[in-house]
């Protein structure tokens, strides 16, 4: 069993950046590809950007790709999300989720632990 708690959400302007984090506890965290995951009001969940156990591999959704960074330090046990050049569009909860798969995992039924979320408002 593992444990997931996000922070670092908030409000912020368009252009601006935020990091999140999301700490792990209950299990042995490098054994854990993580994800991160966002909804928006009205839209399903989606993906966002994905890591491998040892941080060697990534993976992004299309729109985020130069602007966010997925990394993570194993031996803090907690992923980050780097956001840069916010925008409306990415106005979202944020989800972190991990998986026990080896491989970096874009699909949400491929993750069996999941966070409570935080809040990402981008005001214009």
């Amino acid at each position: 069993q593992v444990q997931l708690v996000e922070s670092g959400g908030g409000l912020v302007q368009a252009g601006g950046s935020l990091r999140l984090s999301c700490a792990a506890s209950g299990s042995t965290f490098s054994n854990y590809a993580m994800g991160w995951f966002r909804q928006a009001p009205g839209k399903e969940r989606e993906f966002v950007a994905a890591i491998s156990r040892n941080g060697v591999m990534t993976n992004y959704k299309e729109s985020v790709k130069g602007r966010f960074t997925i990394s993570r330090d194993n031996a803090k046990n907690t992923v980050y999300l780097q956001m840069n050049g916010l925008n409306s569009e990415d106005n979202a909860v944020y989800y972190c989720a991990a998986t026990a798969r080896s491989f970096v995992e874009t699909r949400q039924n491929g993750y069996a632990y999941w966070g409570q979320g935080t809040q990402v408002t981008v005001s214009s």
